[in-house]
């Protein structure tokens, strides 16, 4: 239930610095996001499996957690991030 490597460099290339740039706020976001969209798909096919179920709402408040961090510090970038994961604008 994890993501490959391969998808973790392409997210960090694509929304990181350079390829190396995984401690950007918007790459970690967008991984999670990654995740987030696997573990809702294992979640539809298994209503029960409690322990992925927290692990999901953990990941689901880290990444919130980390846009409020963005949109309080350039909401431009904020916009573009959400826009182009394809999330809700819902951070207060």
């Amino acid at each position: 239930m994890t993501i490959s490597k391969e998808r973790k460099a392409e997210l960090t290339a694509e929304f990181g610095k350079n390829a190396q740039d995984t401690g950007n706020p918007k790459v970690q976001v967008a991984i999670a996001t990654e995740r987030i969209r696997e573990l809702t798909e294992h979640m539809k096919s298994h209503p029960k499996d409690f322990h992925t179920r927290r692990g999901l709402l953990m990941i689901v408040g880290r990444r919130r957690r980390l846009l409020s961090y963005i949109k309080k510090n350039d909401i431009v970038e904020y916009r573009e991030l959400i826009a182009k994961l394809g999330i809700r604008d819902n951070i207060q």
